[in-house]
């Protein structure tokens, strides 16, 4: 029998984050949005929630709850700011990173500090984007080269990184074979304050303003051994393991997105019922009608994939399997968001784009959340590579500089 109704347990965790969604984060979204991040109070009662560990397991130091729970937190955080989810303190990639990389001991040393009672000040990032690509070879510009001494010395620029000014730990990936290609890739833990690293300034974007962005520079940033991520692996478990990272971060994020289009649906119908328009609401005439038709079927479907995805993983299922329904997921829910969000504006007409409205936002963080972790357009690669038969190729399935994915 297939259910899709959460147990009790899952809905009373969603019920408590949905009411801090709808009383703290949407009244005080344009006070977070000019801030541009959460304010401590925030961080401080979603830490007290257990919201940034959700997914980890709990032999790893977090909650243990899967990502099926996960993904119902998010997105009922993100229908109160969509972009409140990018700014919350805890681990963010780098617990995915560590989950599917790190060893146990690892694991513990690097993910308990986010659980501390001071957890809600501390970021984790991952480092893996790069504006300009390779071009003699496949792979990473920046590399790491191992020292005599068995540590590993790091050079080179990443771009988009999130949280990257506020992270006490970040993973950054680099070439250590250039032979190998994007089998020669490594990962690699670095702390704040580490010398030779430094991050740029902030950039500014176009929505998710709570999301902090910046370039990080490797200078000669020397990293112990132990603290390399996977460094017992083979090349094609390392490879593996990277993909279901970005993978499940993605969808997380694709949740995030199901959460924002039904904000912005929601919204909008309920403008559409009480715009008054010669004689009748405008929704009830019928092409804005259909329109809020197709937004509602958007919402539902992208939810449902999101849903089937998240318990593929926490089911066993074949990892393959796993792998073609997040993608189908995250691809679907891209464009979704993004059809909420602008139908949301055009069926507000002018007063879609004035500020005083919410739907703006949704509309630019809908684009914005377009080029977080996969795109659309890999999440089809993955997606066809799988019913093909095909190998996973990490050189089209992974963020690279062609393809500038951001928040990785």
């Amino acid at each position: 029998m297939i259910s899709f109704s959460p147990t009790d347990d899952q809905k009373m965790m969603e019920d408590a984050v949905a009411q801090l969604a709808r009383s703290t984060l949407r009244p005080r979204m344009r006070e977070h949005e000019k801030a541009r991040s959460l304010a401590e109070d925030v961080r401080k009662v979603a830490h007290e929630m257990g919201l940034g560990l959700v997914a980890i397991p709990a032999e790893l130091g977090g909650a243990g709850l899967g990502l099926t729970t996960a993904v119902l937190l998010e997105e009922a955080l993100a229908v109160g700011d969509s972009a409140a989810p990018f700014g919350l303190a805890g681990p963010g990639a780098l617990g995915f990173v560590v989950s599917e990389l790190g060893s146990a001991e690892q694991a513990a040393r690097l993910l308990a500090p986010f659980a501390a009672d001071d957890g809600f000040a501390r970021f984790g990032a991952v480092a893996w984007s790069e504006r300009n690509a390779v071009r003699e070879r496949r792979g990473l510009a920046t590399t790491a080269v191992k020292t005599e001494g068995g540590a590993y010395r790091i050079d080179g620029v990443k771009s988009y990184v999130l949280n990257a000014d506020r992270a006490n730990a970040l993973v950054v990936f680099a070439q250590l074979d250039a032979a190998a290609e994007w089998g020669g890739i490594g990962a690699f833990v670095v702390e704040r304050g580490a010398k030779g690293l430094s991050v740029g300034e902030r950039e500014t974007t176009l929505g998710l303003d709570v999301a902090s962005v910046c370039d990080v520079t490797f200078d000669g940033v020397v990293v112990a051994a132990e603290n390399r991520l996977g460094a017992a692996l083979g090349s094609e478990a390392f490879a593996a393991g990277v993909i279901r990272f970005f993978a499940k971060y993605a969808l997380l994020v694709a949740a995030r997105g199901v959460g924002l289009a039904c904000a912005a649906f929601e919204t909008t119908r309920e403008y559409c019922d009480s715009r008054i328009a010669f004689g009748k609401p405008v929704g009830h005439f019928q092409a804005i009608a259909f329109t809020l038709a197709d937004r509602a079927m958007d919402v539902e479907a992208a939810r449902a994939l999101v849903h089937r995805a998240a318990h593929a993983w926490d089911s066993g299922a074949p990892e393959r399997d796993a792998l073609r329904l997040t993608g189908q997921a995250v691809s679907f829910v891209h464009e979704a968001a993004m059809r909420c969000g602008d139908d949301a504006v055009q069926l507000h007409g002018g007063a879609g784009f004035i500020r005083d409205y919410p739907v703006e936002k949704w509309m630019r963080d809908a684009k914005q959340l377009q080029l977080c972790a996969l795109t659309a357009e890999q999440a089809d690669q993955l997606v066809a590579a799988i019913e093909l038969g095909q190998p996973l190729d990490p050189a089209w399935l992974l963020p690279s500089a062609e393809s500038q994915n951001v928040f990785t």
